[in-house]
């Protein structure tokens, strides 16, 4: 049964385990954004075993590049970016504890099974609705990268961030049972 669930960030296995492919989320507190520039820093930074920027530990991390800041808003719009292009960087962060990504599209298979092994789940956000995303979002900071501008690591601050789940904790992807429905 498909169902709204409030979280609060950090996440946790315990609340994780309730989440099931199609549920309506509604996200508080702190999530992170990063691209792809960003991204290949994080796996550098991994790589050479130096430390990150913030501790991945029951983090989310958006898929976005805001658009330039508005007078008197936190941010500009800020849509969803294609995931995928992000899956050779993903599982690196999710051994790391990383517990949730938002973005658009499918994910490979090697990373819904790191999600699987690291309790993960991925959630899609509606591309095209930048703008109401925006409103969720109630502070925005730069907190690594400045010098790459639109993809550099925020920390934002959100209020009822609307997403639905897309990959559970137990590798069930809504991309493909959907598909199915319709193959009929």
């Amino acid at each position: 049964m498909i169902k709204t669930v409030q979280l609060t960030t950090p996440l946790d296995d315990k609340i994780l385990e309730t989440l099931k492919i199609g549920d309506k989320v509604l996200i508080s507190g702190k999530i992170y954004t990063a691209r792809d520039a960003a991204h290949k820093r994080l796996y550098e930074l991994i790589k050479n075993g130096e430390e990150l920027p913030f501790d991945m530990t029951g983090q989310i991390i958006y898929y976005t590049g805001p658009a330039p800041t508005p007078p008197g808003k936190s941010i500009g719009s800020a849509g969803p970016t294609t995931s995928y292009r992000m899956d050779k960087y993903t599982l690196s962060l999710l051994t790391l504890g990383l517990k949730a990504t938002i973005g658009k599209g499918q994910r490979s298979e090697e990373v819904i099974n790191s999600m699987i092994r690291n309790k993960a789940v991925y959630f899609v956000a509606i591309g095209g609705a930048a703008v109401v995303i925006a409103k969720a979002i109630k502070q925005s900071k730069i907190i690594a990268y400045d010098e790459l501008g639109t993809e550099a690591i925020r920390e934002l601050e959100v209020e009822n961030f609307p997403c639905f789940v897309a990959n559970d904790i137990d590798g069930n992807d809504i991309f493909m049972t959907e598909v199915k429905k319709y193959q009929k």
